[in-house]
């Protein structure tokens, strides 16, 4: 290829009837609950009864809640964009359909490829997590695993695999290979059982809160340091965003939704307040019952502040269902990163055969892929050297649906008659904006990493997606 034709390759967009054709084979059968289910079952993950202890210890103390609300605001002025470009274009793949429809295809797959990096990750995260508390579970038993199979690969400690992580993926990823509504189905009862559980805690919990460990609600800030004040709020946002990949795992299923241009807006701004509610209630329930300095590096807070308070039986059922309600996460991540996948090899930037639907009309082969991607992740790395890029790939999506909303709007090919951002374009602005704040607050680590993996995703681009991408074929004929 020449270098100007490269470059006219990379700002190809694609027509959005050519996505409403190849996702049309999709069967819409999911309704509003079933995507609020979804979504809150991937924001209020696993994180919940850790995430608010961590981060209170780290960076923010009490006013981890607002971290909560910064973050909310944050992904609530984004879900408005993302609800407009989903109603619009009801396609697989939400923000990497959206960028190659209004961007071109190179901001397409960057965008895709920045969002991968969320699914991956989060599934492993999630499934390490899972791991942790079952073993945790059967060695109250007195039951000891073998070293060998209870970790990430890491010879020194006789760990070589995290088998108990990677068995909980494998289940998950049957399931996903039933159907969306089969998995919708076991999302929406495991759902209902952890927001039961999340507010049991809370009425519990409120009978030890006790008012002065709440003061200083806003810790000074440490000097040399990213803890207390207005810096310590910041950084603590910026950690726990990552829990708003819920959105973009909604929107990767719209082509497989009824009515989409009203129930994707309802799911994503539904989502985003109830997870908020309970995200800062759990936060303001855990920093009233000790002091905040109590959970630095405890890993379940929540149940350790039940049992140090006397409510043992609360505190094991609360584990029990937090084991049981991860897979509400994992559920969702994995249908929304197939999606993802599947919407890559539509277009042909990946091997076709994962844009493949199987009998049932389902992209068996990208969920395997999937799957076979976040075994990998979750039973051999580290995670926790990892975690920081889901929040990164978070914001970077964000700031580009939000962008992409003041572009749709001059696109006089694309008919929207449902839900539209309003404040236009104030609010599209003040959503880029103060997500790229946020991506700034990023630790250097994080950043790096984010930088790393794009620059992977950008030689696969040209080493394999630009010479393979399906719009090659459609210029061929049209000029034949």
């Amino acid at each position: 290829m020449t270098k100007s034709s490269v470059l006219a390759n990379m700002g190809r967009k694609e027509n959005p009837q050519n996505y409403a054709d190849k996702d049309g084979h999709l069967k819409p059968v999911l309704g509003l609950k079933d995507m609020v289910a979804m979504g809150i079952g991937t924001v209020v993950g696993a994180g919940i009864f850790t995430m608010p202890g961590i981060v209170a210890a780290d960076y923010a103390g009490p006013a981890v809640v607002i971290s909560f609300i910064v973050a909310a605001f944050v992904a609530g002025l984004s879900a408005l964009s993302y609800s407009e470009l989903a109603s619009a274009m009801p396609f697989a793949g939400s923000i990497y359909s959206w960028a190659n429809v209004i961007f071109g295809e190179f901001m397409g797959w960057v965008a895709g490829w920045a969002v991968l990096s969320e699914y991956l990750i989060a599934l492993a995260f999630v499934s390490s997590a899972w791991s942790s508390y079952f073993q945790g579970f059967v060695n109250s038993f007195g039951i000891k695993l073998p070293a060998a199979i209870s970790g990430s690969f890491n010879p020194a400690k006789g760990q070589f695999i995290d088998l108990f992580g990677a068995l909980a993926l494998i289940g998950v990823g049957l399931l996903v290979m039933r159907g969306v509504k089969a998995a919708a189905i076991v999302e929406n009862w495991l759902v209902i059982l952890k927001v039961a559980v999340i507010i049991l805690f809370i009425v519990v919990g409120l009978t030890a809160v006790q008012v002065n460990n709440w003061v200083p609600f806003v810790p000074a800030h440490r000097a040399g340091t990213d803890f207390g004040g207005g810096i310590g709020i910041l950084h603590g946002a910026s950690q726990v965003f990552f829990a708003y990949i819920g959105f973009d795992t909604i929107a990767a299923n719209s082509a497989e939704v009824k009515n989409p241009q009203k129930t994707m807006p309802r799911a994503i701004i539904g989502t985003l307040l109830i997870a908020t509610v309970l995200f800062v209630a759990v936060s303001a329930v855990l920093t009233g019952m000790f002091p905040y300095e109590r959970y630095a590096g405890n890993a379940e807070p929540a149940a350790w502040a039940l049992r140090q308070t006397g409510h043992f039986f609360t505190a094991n059922l609360l584990s029990i269902v937090a084991l049981v309600g991860m897979f509400t996460g994992l559920i969702a991540l994995m249908v929304g990163g197939s999606r993802l996948l599947y919407s890559f090899g539509r277009d042909g930037l990946i091997p076709q055969q994962i844009g493949k639907l199987d009998k049932r009309g389902l992209p068996g082969n990208a969920t395997v892929l999937m799957l076979v991607a976040a075994v990998f992740l979750g039973s051999i790395f580290p995670i926790n050297l990892l975690s920081n890029l889901v929040s990164a790939g978070t914001l970077i999506a964000f700031i580009l649906a939000s962008v992409g909303v003041l572009l749709l709007r001059r696109r006089k090919d694309i008919v929207n008659t449902g839900y539209k951002v309003p404040g236009y374009p104030v609010i599209p602005i003040l959503a880029a904006l103060s997500a790229a704040g946020l991506f700034l607050t990023l630790n250097v680590d994080a950043l790096i990493l984010m930088a790393g993996w794009l620059a992977i995703g950008i030689v696969l681009y040209f080493v394999y997606g630009i010479r393979h991408s399906t719009k090659n074929e459609v210029e061929a004929d049209s000029k034949s």
